[in-house]
Formats: structure tokens, sequence, C-alpha cells
């Protein structure tokens, strides 16, 4: 006999294979890690059946969607779903509140011979259950902020350390105006649901000390969950020191030759033009804080120096607007931060000591 599962923290402790039958349009506003999308029904046939509901009522939307989804197309979908029914055992399916949609599922597939879980409340609960865990940590752990200026490496800091957060990273985008990277961001339901599974998984392992990156809100077209920004304006902080050469560097590696090849992985024989053009535009789009001389300045140092990689393939001449980029405008941004947020700063240093810091900063306070 078919059941229902509610135990939300195995689900996402355990990444248990989830088969979502939410129509596509909705599966793209916000998903969970890894589920696959096989819905009941198309976009189209969601919205004549809901059309019908409202005019016509429940019974007659019911009549309609058995209408639309029978025959060929209704084995088609059964198989879809028994196929990952038997290669995913310990697995289940949902739709939005684990009503209707789900039951017509889990019924077909034991017609089918397949009894297989639904997760009881579907999506929505799921998705409160996520977002609650969120809430949990903004108020019951111990957080620390990990400052610096730009280049510094504070990507990599993180790297290093179990109880890190890696906001950035599940936004894939690096939060400046150069940090897209050649894949999109995912959504913003998405980037707090990919959040909240790594809170729940690291406090699973009784990690309750968290490192994460001094952000903003925004980290490209992703919002930080309120209740997290608004700690985080209280949070102590660490603060990451380079030199300007070293931070070049990184940033030459970081946003030049990293980024060329991801460009060049993910679309060919276009990547290199299409991450020119990237450059270009993320330059671009801090025109009106340049100021008109220095973005014309630096605008041509920047086209001289994609001229130079795109006929030799050296990147020495990014190393000039870089480093006018770093001292001209970030680095008086970020001096005038670090001097508003003196006073939370507890410790600083470049990347070997912040490290050992922050490691017995988790043991003195285990």
């Amino acid at each position: 006999m078919p059941i229902d599962i509610t135990d939300y923290r195995d689900i996402f402790l355990h990444d248990r294979p989830m088969m979502d039958t939410r129509a596509p349009v909705e599966f793209v506003k916000g998903a969970f890690p890894g589920v696959i999308n096989l819905p009941l029904m198309t976009d189209d046939e969601r919205q004549r059946v809901g059309t019908c509901y409202k005019q016509q009522g429940q019974q007659a939307a019911i009549v309609l969607g058995h209408q639309l989804v029978c025959g060929t197309v209704k084995a088609e979908r059964v198989e879809q779903w028994a196929q990952f029914a038997r290669a995913n055992p310990n697995g289940y399916l949902y739709c939005f509140r684990g009503g209707l949609r789900s039951q017509i599922v889990q019924q077909w597939l034991s017609e089918a011979g397949i009894d297989y879980p639904r997760v009881g409340g579907g999506y929505k609960a799921m998705r409160g259950f996520l977002l609650n865990t969120l809430e949990q940590a903004a108020t019951q752990c111990d957080f620390v902020l990990l400052g610096g200026m730009t280049g510094t490496g504070k990507t990599e800091v993180l790297g290093q350390l179990r109880n890190a957060l890696d906001l950035e990273g599940h936004a894939n985008h690096r939060g400046s105006s150069f940090g897209k990277h050649a894949t999109g961001q995912p959504s913003n339901i998405d980037f707090e649901n990919r959040l909240a599974v790594d809170v729940l998984k690291k406090r699973a392992l009784d990690i309750e000390q968290f490192v994460l990156e001094d952000e903003s809100r925004m980290i490209g077209s992703c919002a930080l969950p309120l209740a997290l920004h608004k700690a985080m304006q209280t949070m102590p902080m660490v603060w990451l020191e380079d030199s300007i050469a070293g931070r070049v560097e990184r940033i030459l590696r970081d946003y030049v030759v990293d980024l060329c090849a991801e460009f060049v992985e993910v679309f060919g024989d276009q990547g290199q033009e299409l991450f020119a053009e990237r450059l270009t535009q993320s330059l671009g789009n801090i025109h009106k804080r340049l100021g008109g001389e220095r973005f014309q300045r630096l605008q041509t140092l920047l086209q001289e120096a994609l001229e130079e990689q795109g006929r030799t393939g050296s990147v020495d001449l990014h190393r000039a607007w870089i480093e006018g980029l770093l001292r001209e405008y970030y680095d008086p941004m970020y001096a005038f931060q670090r001097e508003k947020k003196g006073a939370r700063i507890e410790f600083a240093g470049e990347q070997g000591a912040v490290l050992e810091y922050l490691r017995e900063r988790v043991a003195r306070r285990g």
C-alpha cells in the first residue's frame, strides 16, 4: 500500500531521490537540489485544467485532466515514472501540496505494479522546512564574517574550512560587477534551498559555528535570506589581507584565465568572443560610478588586453586595467567599509594566519 513520508530532515540529509510531478513552469521557479521533473501535466494542460476548475469546479477539472492525459500520453508518462521508481527504489514523488496530482501519479504507478511513496505536504511543506532551517540557524548558530579587499582570496579560504558556507558558490556568482560565470544563476528559491541543505548537513555534523563571506544583500540576482542578512550586520569579522601584486595575479587567474576557459568549455568556438563581451559589459556596468575619464582609460586598457589575448593568447596586458580598477575604484570603497566595520574586526592577517585563526576559533568555542 503506498505511503506518505514526512521526514523532511531525512530526505535532505541523505539526498533521497525525488520525482517532482508539478508542471515545468512551477519547477523552473524553484526546486530542490538533484530533483527530476516528471510532470503529470504539461504547462498548457495545467492551465486548461486550472481554468476549468475556476469556471466549473473541481469535478469538471478532474474529468478534463483525465481526458487530456489518457491513452498513449498517459502510457508514456507512467512509463517515465516507472523507470524513475525502478532506478530509485529509495526515492519519493511529490506535487505542490501533496494533493491530487501526486495521488494520481501514485495511483497510476500502483496500477502498473509499483507502490511508490510520496512526500506528505509536497513541495510546499519541504520548502517551509528549509526556510525554517535557515531561520533557526540565523538565531541559534555562531557566525563570523570573512572580509577583505577584492582579490585577497576569500573564496580560497572558505574552501579550506569545513565550517564555511560558500554563499557565492550556491549563487553561482562571484559577488562583484565582474562576478557572472559562463553559466547562469539559479532562481532565488533554488539558491535558498541549496544554502539551507548545506546548513542542515553541516549542523548534522555538529557544526554550530559558520564562516561566511561578507556580502551585500544581492549576490548577482540572488538575494540572501532576510533573517541571515540582518544578522550579518552585527556579526564579528575577520579581515583577509594580501599585497596588491598578489591580488592582481589572483584576479587575473580567476576573472581572465579561468573565466575564459569556462566560456570556451561551455560555448566552444564562440567562447573567447563571448568572454570578451562579458568583460567589456562588466566594466560598462560600473561606467557611471567610475566617471567618464576613468572609464574611458580603463576601457582602452581592457580592449588592448583582449585584442592581445585574442591574437597571441597572452594575458599579460590585463594586469594594467586590473590594477587600475583595484587602486582607483575597489580599494577606496573597501577601505571605507573596513573603517566603518572596524569595531567588529577581531583579527586581520594574510591567508595562512587567517586560516589558523579561524580554525583555532572553532576549537576555542567548540
